[in-house]
């Protein structure tokens, strides 16, 4: 460009008040740009304007296929045109030729010219033309043209084109070059989410290495997250993990449990009062929802909420405001929502206790939480972190230990082995834990159980899994059933 200013600087005087005007005017394009399809439009419509064009067209050049395709095309009206064959693919074809700026007065005269069809039937008259350069070949090309025999389309014009799209192709080097690093960068990124730790998330088993590039992707939104699951599966360190890995994370995350609490008490939490809104209420206070603004709402068993707090909490999340107990002034606030809960809401929704609206409104981003006894390969490395964790050393767990939590169903999930840990240090007096450490709760006996048919067999077949030390053929022979079967089902469960 140094180059092709000094050759042309007499040249360079002579461009008009309003050529000099329109290349400051596309310098501040320039610096605002952030994406091909805008500084191109923006490009059109100057040219449009200084050299009182009828039309503008920005096309892009494959050379391999030897094709153009539309980037921008314009009227004078700021009426964008989407069908290429309204231009002369003859007069682009020359341009690219050329690799030169090309001036034509009188289109129609010109027997190499009007030849093309396009010429004939818009009856062009004068067509300007400029090729974009990008790294030594044609990337593009800008037409103008007119159905009137412009005088305006001048030599200066023709200069200050050539000015113009050495600058276009100053900008879309940049903006190119930005967006393959973007695209490098989301690559990057999508493969760092499979393998990066969530936080407060332990295991390497391939559902949570799932959960956690959802987690990863849906923290980088404000999307509206509901998580499901069963009871201590961790939906809370979740929700936290969202927090934390979002463009929020420094600002408050705050957490509501809704289960067993008086609604009235729920609502003045979640909502805050006005003095005298109550008896009781003897100040202004703010409620939960308020004062989480900018940063992440957990509502914990959301199913558990009346069917009034339901409606209150649909406009919250439909229209992002609140009003205090006892006020009448609106609230704005902006917050990302995240509920939990163990129980299916959909079914709610069809026995009419749960609001269809606002299951829809919560579920724009479901995560089901998997139970324990679906990623067994993460007991062990679970269980001496909640061993770390609970007696800050590194004590040792007995392979039979070991084998003994992989084989339990695990009904309280990951919060019933943080308490059979608890329980396994305090009864270990020495300097490992082993197997008579480990004590299981009985928590679905087959006495009182009332579970699945399936869930029953799985239980049943533990049971005399512990019951014969794991002993595959006696437990076999106690169900009446082949080894085969047993050995079957165990890796059905996976179960080693």
């Amino acid at each position: 460009m140094t180059n092709f200013l000094v050759e042309n600087i007499n040249h360079i005087k002579n461009l008009s008040r309003s050529e000099f005007e329109s290349l400051y005017e596309f310098t501040q394009v320039l610096n605002t740009a952030s994406g091909q399809e805008s500084l191109i439009e923006d490009a059109i419509d100057i040219v449009i304007k200084v050299i009182n064009a009828e039309r503008g067209l920005f096309v892009k050049y494959d050379d391999l296929t030897d094709t153009f395709a539309i980037i921008s095309a314009r009227r004078i009206s700021n009426e964008s045109i989407t069908d290429l064959h309204q231009f002369s693919s003859g007069i682009l074809q020359k341009v690219i030729k050329e690799k030169k700026p090309l001036l034509y007065h009188d289109v129609m005269s010109d027997p190499n010219l009007s030849q093309f069809e396009s010429v004939q039937i818009h009856r062009i008259k004068s067509v300007i033309g400029v090729p974009i350069v990008r790294d030594q070949k044609v990337w593009g090309v800008i037409v103008a043209d007119s159905q009137l025999d412009r005088r305006e389309f001048t030599e200066e014009n023709l200069l200050f084109l050539s000015f113009f799209s050495n600058l276009v192709s100053l900008a879309l080097d940049r903006i190119l070059k930005m967006e393959e690093l973007e695209k490098e960068n989301q690559i990057l990124l999508n493969r760092l989410q499979s393998t990066e730790e969530v936080p407060e998330m332990i295991g390497y088993s391939p559902v949570i290495r799932n959960l956690a590039q959802l987690i990863h992707k849906v923290a980088q939104t404000d999307a509206t997250v509901l998580i499901t699951g069963e009871s201590g599966t961790g939906k809370e360190v979740v929700a936290k993990a969202i927090h934390a890995l979002s463009k929020r994370k420094e600002k408050p995350f705050l957490a509501q449990f809704c289960g067993s609490i008086p609604d009235s008490l729920l609502e003045s939490e979640l909502f805050g009062y006005k003095r005298g809104a109550f008896t009781g209420a003897n100040v202004d206070k703010q409620g939960l929802l308020e004062a989480a603004d900018n940063g992440t709402f957990f509502l914990d068993e959301i199913a558990d909420i009346s069917q009034a707090l339901q409606a209150k909490m649909l406009r919250v999340l439909e229209n992002r405001e609140i009003i205090r107990l006892g006020d009448v002034k609106v609230k704005k606030i902006d917050v990302r929502m995240i509920a939990a809960t163990n129980k299916d809401l959909q079914h709610l929704v069809k026995s009419g206790e749960f609001r269809e609206d606002l299951y829809y409104r919560l579920n724009v981003f479901p995560i089901k939480m998997p139970p324990l006894r679906e990623r067994r390969d993460d007991i062990p490395i679970l269980a001496a972190h909640f061993v770390r964790k609970i007696s800050g050393k590194d004590i040792p767990i007995d392979t039979a230990a070991i084998k003994k939590l992989e084989a339990h169903y695990w009904p309280g999930n990951v919060r019933q082995l943080i308490n059979v840990m608890q329980r396994a240090l305090i009864l270990c007096d020495s300097n490992k834990i082993y197997v008579d450490h480990i004590i299981l709760e009985e928590e679905k006996s087959l006495e009182n159980f009332n579970g699945t048919l399936g869930e029953f067999e799985v239980l049943l077949l533990k049971k005399r899994l512990e019951q014969f030390n794991g002993n595959r053929t006696l437990t076999a022979k106690s169900l009446d059933v082949s080894v085969r079967w047993i050995q079957l089902k165990l890796k059905e469960l996976g179960i080693q």
